[in-house]
């Protein structure tokens, strides 16, 4: 019985991601996030009770990739069409070439799906990362519309109705995300301050930023992830 608990944890990640692909295409990205946000839940735990009952396969490996493929490949693809779809830009213009634009937000669902597909045969990826984790991805993406509706302010707003910043974000989370950039996971084989030190100082740090810029400190704690793993792997 224990055997199907992950993999259900799994189809919980999926079932979540399938609610927020509706909302995304209906451009409630606030409850969208929501979703995505209980589904990277899912996602953390179905590894973590996994290895816990030590009942790890390779259906669950694949079955974690398929429902992350929707949660954190679809959904930001489809965030950033809608972001894309309501810049200044492509508003005021209604040209072909200005109604294509949006379309461009999909390479991030492509590039997910080229880092899932090479995160399961990558042997080097067991104890850490190559490239940004499509769950790190999907939170930078859907934090940009999340800052527009509760935390705008005038330059914030000014930038990210900018469609060549927007189509920036993209071509950049596409790079990150299959980047040959080791970046440390979270997962703890002991709690000893020795040997987790960096990931200590990176939950302490995020969760100060987090505190006083709220949803506005996602895309920099997303930084400081990639900044803190370059120093640790030098």
């Amino acid at each position: 019985m224990k055997k199907y608990i992950p993999n259900s944890i799994t189809l919980a990640n999926l079932f979540c991601g399938t609610i927020a692909v509706v909302l995304a295409v209906e451009n409630r990205l606030d409850w969208a996030a929501l979703f995505v946000g209980l589904g990277i839940f899912f996602d953390f735990f179905d590894g973590f009770f996994a290895r816990l009952l030590n009942v790890k396969s390779d259906l669950g490996l694949q079955l974690d990739s398929l429902a992350d493929m929707v949660t954190a490949g679809v959904v930001p693809g489809i965030a950033m069409y809608q972001l894309l779809k309501g810049s200044t830009w492509v508003v005021e213009n209604e040209t072909a070439i200005a109604g294509f634009v949006p379309y461009i937000g999909f390479v991030i669902t492509l590039a997910s799906a080229y880092r899932l597909a090479n995160f399961n045969i990558d042997t080097r990826q067991t104890t850490g990362f190559i490239g940004l984790p499509t769950p790190a991805n999907t939170l930078l993406i859907l934090s940009l519309p999340l800052i527009l509706q509760y935390e705008p302010t005038e330059w914030m707003i000014s930038m990210l109705q900018n469609v060549w910043v927007l189509i920036g974000i993209t071509l950049l989370s596409a790079y990150l995300l299959n980047a040959e950039i080791a970046l440390f996971a979270l997962k703890f084989k002991d709690y000893s301050l020795k040997n987790n030190g960096i990931k200590y100082l990176f939950l302490a740090v995020s969760a100060v930023l987090l505190i006083l810029l709220k949803i506005s400190a996602i895309p920099i704690v997303i930084l400081l992830y990639i900044a803190l793993s370059l120093v640790t792997k030098r």
